[in-house]
């Protein structure tokens, strides 16, 4: 993910000023830290309102648990780290399937189409455009397997690296290039069968 200013304060400068009572100081920690917080619970929880509780049940146990906080990652990475781990949780208590959604802006989306499914719109020969091969592209991301979906978003989407991801995640890093080779081939497979050549 790219790297936001948060007001020229570092990592530990923030985490400093919280645990030394500056609580206005996390307000910052969640500006810089939400829109990848949101990606992963927008990707692997479906209901809106679970959402929110879980949203705020992730920033909850950042706080508490922020004096255990070493800086061996970028705070950011950390908090996703309990993002992830949450909504975890709370799937395997509700024992649900997630419905992944992929809300990025369509010109980025299109940008992306190429890396994510190993087409190039040289490869094309039809007259659809590139939003259309993103909305495309999105329908079948979401009918990835759950971790694949979850690491595609935070590869191609979150742009972290695979150190990042495997800190989240938990997953080794040899792991996480595998699942993502393997979730562009089926991207791609199924995309080559449910939509003919000709009409990509």
């Amino acid at each position: 993910m790219r790297d936001i200013i948060k007001n020229k304060l570092t990592d530990r400068a923030l985490v400093h000023k919280v645990l030394n009572g500056e609580t206005h100081a996390f307000a910052v920690i969640i500006s810089y830290t939400e829109s990848l917080v949101a990606q992963i619970v927008f990707k692997m929880i479906s209901n809106e309102e679970d959402k929110r509780d879980i949203a705020q049940d992730i920033y909850l146990k950042a706080f508490q648990k922020l004096d255990s906080f070493r800086f061996k990652s970028k705070l950011s990475t950390w908090i996703a780290q309990i993002a992830y781990n949450t909504c975890i949780n709370y799937l395997e208590k509700k024992k649900l399937i997630f419905i992944n959604y992929f809300q990025t802006d369509q010109e980025n989306e299109a940008e992306r189409f190429d890396r994510i499914a190993g087409f190039s719109m040289d490869d094309t020969e039809s007259d659809f455009s590139r939003h259309e091969l993103a909305g495309i592209l999105k329908m079948e991301i979401n009918r990835l397997p759950t971790l694949y979906k979850i690491l595609v978003t935070l590869y191609y989407n979150e742009e972290l690296s695979f150190a990042e991801i495997a800190q989240i995640t938990e997953l080794p890093e040899g792991t996480i290039k595998s699942y993502l080779y393997r979730s562009r081939k089926i991207l791609r497979e199924n995309l080559l069968q449910k939509y003919k050549r000709e009409e990509l």
